[in-house]
């Protein structure tokens, strides 16, 4: 199993949103988060007066997959529809989860996602 974390523009998650369903996938948990990367922040104009906003708002997005081949589905799919080719547009993370348990069932792994 693995877990894939996408870090995104605001304004783009109802594409990556589109996209993961186009692509079969069926369930995400969806995070507001602020953060900066190589921009570190940005300056803003606000009633005459220049202010840096440091941390940008962001959108993270968990998915949890069964397999290296539905994990290369959404990495696609997330990449494609995150892009805009301007700086800031995001990551994506990808890591090995060992075990899942759905709490109501107490089915594990594969069948509990």
């Amino acid at each position: 199993m693995k877990k894939i974390e996408a870090i995104i523009k605001p304004f783009k998650l109802e594409d990556v949103k589109e996209a993961l369903v186009e692509a079969g996938i069926e369930g995400m948990t969806i995070s507001e988060v602020k953060g900066y990367g190589r921009q570190q922040g940005h300056s803003e104009l606000y009633r005459g007066a220049e202010y840096v906003v440091e941390f940008v708002p962001k959108i993270k997005i968990e998915i949890v997959v069964s397999s290296e081949e539905y994990a290369n589905i959404a990495i696609n799919a997330i990449k494609e529809s995150a892009h805009t080719g301007k700086i800031g547009d995001g990551k994506i993370f990808v890591s090995d989860i060992e075990k899942t348990l759905r709490i109501r069932t107490g089915e594990e792994d594969a069948e509990a996602l």
